[in-house]
């Protein structure tokens, strides 16, 4: 009887045991696919995001597809910071609604400034640039300069839209600011003309034709040099017509030549060229617009 007792004391414990390991088994698994699908799920949610994103920013002549545009993509980079294409879609639709949606000029300079600042960080962060910058030499500054100078391909839409929003930021600040930054911004600019120069419909030739009129001591017929190459590569796109009116007409004081400019880009028929008509539909905007300050403006 003791024996026995003891086999079945035994057996009893051997089965506890087993149930113990098969419970902790079972929640193992159960925690494994748990997580599985908590992971599964939130990769599903930054990707609906994303596309929700795109969506609304296909549709950003509407205010308000331009905000939800804005909402889900900030959203969307919360969960993927390092995203160099999510970023440099986020600085696109700031850049929007600085220029064209808000009034105020402070909120415009806020913007721009964070637009230029996650291009910055993309760029910074982007792996084909990261290794030039590692091997570069010198101080912070001439490190910064010399990648830049040297930075590929692959990052080239973030040169362009980190340049383009900074000047844009800049453009209302005090000469001093502006010199202090302008080395920055022409490295990016040339780098970015040298791999793609018809980048963003001619957006180099444009970006050098407005800067060079917000830099003292250059020649205006910098400007005027290249917002004529950006008009003869990509005369379709308004921007580079409503820039060169905006910027160099105005500074050199040709104020028959602004308005014409302006008038001709607002009667253009935006259905001739249906893959930029959003774009151009901003830029006859911004026209009447410059157009309802011509008497200010050349005073």
């Amino acid at each position: 009887m003791a024996g026995n007792l003891g086999l079945r004391t035994h057996l009893n414990l051997k089965q506890k045991l087993n149930l113990i390991i098969f419970l902790l088994t079972g929640f193992f698994i159960l925690n494994c696919a748990g997580a599985n699908y908590q992971s599964h799920a939130k990769v599903q949610n930054v990707d609906f995001l994303i596309e929700q994103g795109k969506l609304n920013w296909e549709q950003r002549s509407d205010s308000l597809a331009l905000k939800k545009a804005e909402h889900f993509i900030s959203l969307a980079i919360q969960q993927r910071p390092s995203n160099f294409e999510l970023a440099v879609l986020y600085s696109k639709i700031l850049y929007t609604r600085g220029l064209f949606v808000e009034k105020e000029a402070s909120k415009q300079d806020a913007l721009f400034l964070l637009a230029s600042e996650h291009c910055k960080n993309a760029v910074l962060t982007h792996p084909d640039f990261s290794s030039i910058y590692e091997r570069a030499q010198g101080d912070s500054s001439f490190k910064m300069l010399t990648a830049l100078s040297g930075a590929p391909s692959s990052v080239v839409p973030g040169l362009f839209w980190w340049a383009t929003n900074l000047a844009r930021y800049l453009n209302s600040k005090p000469v001093i600011e502006r010199l202090n930054h302008r080395e920055l911004v022409e490295v990016m600019m040339h780098r970015t003309l040298s791999l793609e120069p018809g980048f963003h419909y001619s957006g180099p030739y444009r970006f050098f034709g407005s800067l060079y009129t917000r830099i003292p001591g250059i020649e205006l017929s910098q400007s005027e040099t290249y917002f004529i190459q950006a008009l003869s590569n990509n005369p379709e796109y308004l921007g580079n017509a409503v820039h060169m009116a905006e910027f160099y007409h105005q500074k050199a004081g040709n104020r028959e030549q602004f308005h014409s400019l302006l008038q001709k880009v607002i009667k253009t028929d935006l259905t001739s060229y249906p893959e930029m008509m959003t774009e151009n539909l901003f830029y006859q905007d911004r026209a009447q617009f410059l157009l309802s300050r011509e008497t200010s403006l050349f005073e």
